[in-house]
């Protein structure tokens, strides 16, 4: 009796140290074939838990005759409004790009410059129908409407690319020329992550 209990125990302790071999080795593959979409995803909800701020009193930005913004807006306020008439596009335009902004509308990248500063504006919203899911209809010429409190600003589109996530380059931080950046995920009817983005891109016309 004592020798069949020492057994079971040896045994059960075996089948033990077995299964969690085989589960480091599981984990271990997995995070070779997933790691980096599994750090994605983590960074993606860091990014949601920036503080959106919700509460406070909205407060316009101004823009003085230096063309220098006065007051910008908090982080998850809406500041002005995007229209795209070619798509019937007439959608409101918050500061931020976390997921909860874009949940409402049209998100303003916090590293770009606003519309009347001169420089590369980076807008970005989902690939909806109610947002830019007819973004394959656009042409270079159409106009790009953008209204803030302290001006209505006009661009023209003049370039449409397909770029994936990782090239950076193409949406280029500049003060030399001011031009608007839109994208959306693509392909347009793609439900859940996507790796390429369709960008439009526009020049201040006045």
């Amino acid at each position: 009796m004592h020798n069949f209990v020492i057994n079971t125990i040896k045994a059960t302790i075996i089948e033990l140290i077995v299964a969690l071999f085989i589960t480091a080795i599981i984990l271990g593959l997995g995070y070779f074939l997933f790691g980096a979409k599994v750090e994605e995803t983590m960074s993606l909800i860091n990014k949601v838990s920036i503080g959106v701020s919700e509460g406070k009193e909205a407060v316009d930005p101004v823009m003085n005759e230096e063309n220098k913004i006065i007051n910008y807006p908090e982080y998850g306020n809406k500041y002005g409004t995007i229209k795209i008439p070619k798509i019937d596009i007439d959608l409101p335009v918050y500061y931020g790009d976390a997921l909860d902004i874009l949940k409402k509308g049209v998100g303003h990248s916090s590293g770009s410059y606003f519309p009347g500063e001169g420089g590369s504006i980076i807008y970005m919203g989902h690939n909806s129908k109610k947002v830019f899911r007819r973004f394959s209809e656009l042409q270079i010429g159409n106009k790009i409407q953008v209204t803030t409190s302290y001006g209505e600003f006009n661009y023209k589109i003049y370039d449409m690319q397909l770029i994936n996530e990782t090239e950076v380059d193409k949406l280029p931080i500049q003060k030399e020329k001011e031009i608007l950046m839109v994208y959306t995920c693509y392909p347009f009817n793609n439900i859940g992550y996507a790796t390429q983005r369709y960008v439009v891109y526009a020049e201040l016309e006045s």
